[in-house]
């Protein structure tokens, strides 16, 4: 209940960006300026995430990493939008509808069938989805699935409010040097 009121409390501070961004994604590409997406939350169940939309219209509907030259795609405010993370703001909504928390393994793509197969063995499927986590912090999209599993079963093992804030603060450094961005 504390992360939902928490969320909302952000989201209304940071109105001012969202009605910013939406608009210039507005201009440059019309409606919608939300991308909703079917993603994995706790315990295998599904829910759709929001984003700001980074990418054009007529994007295929998979993992970026698996569209031939991505870059065609990308609106221009994309690109800031992503290397800011400022495309994830938007995942504030999910978590004041009790889909997400602050911190947690970013939600899987519902066709990540490998993801979820060792987040299952690992028993991090039992978390709910966050909007970053301890994988995010330590490499983000540089990592295999397999690291990436090992570092969420990491802070399954050590999940703690103190923890919590120190994935946070490495979050806000991570954002800021853009690091383990790929996409």
């Amino acid at each position: 209940m504390l992360s939902r009121l928490l969320a909302l409390l952000i989201f209304i501070l940071l109105s001012p960006i969202f009605i910013l961004v939406a608009l210039a994604i507005f201009l440059e590409d019309g409606f919608p300026v939300f991308f909703k997406q079917k993603r994995v939350g706790i315990n295998y169940s599904f829910f759709q995430i929001y984003k700001f939309r980074s990418m054009k219209k007529n994007t295929p509907n998979v993992a970026t990493h698996l569209l031939e030259n991505p870059e065609q795609y990308l609106l221009k405010i994309g690109g800031i939008l992503r290397k800011l993370s400022l495309d994830e703001l938007p995942n504030l909504i999910n978590i004041m509808r009790g889909e997400m928390v602050f911190v947690g393994p970013r939600p899987a793509l519902y066709n990540q069938d490998d993801l979820m197969a060792l987040r299952v063995a690992a028993g991090v499927d039992k978390l709910k989805p966050g909007i970053t986590g301890w994988a995010q912090v330590n490499g983000r999209d540089e990592i295999s699935i397999e690291e990436k599993v090992g570092l969420e079963k990491e802070y399954l093992e050590k999940k703690g409010f103190w923890f919590d804030v120190v994935i946070v603060v490495k979050t806000f450094t991570s954002v800021l040097g853009s690091k383990g961005v790929a996409h």
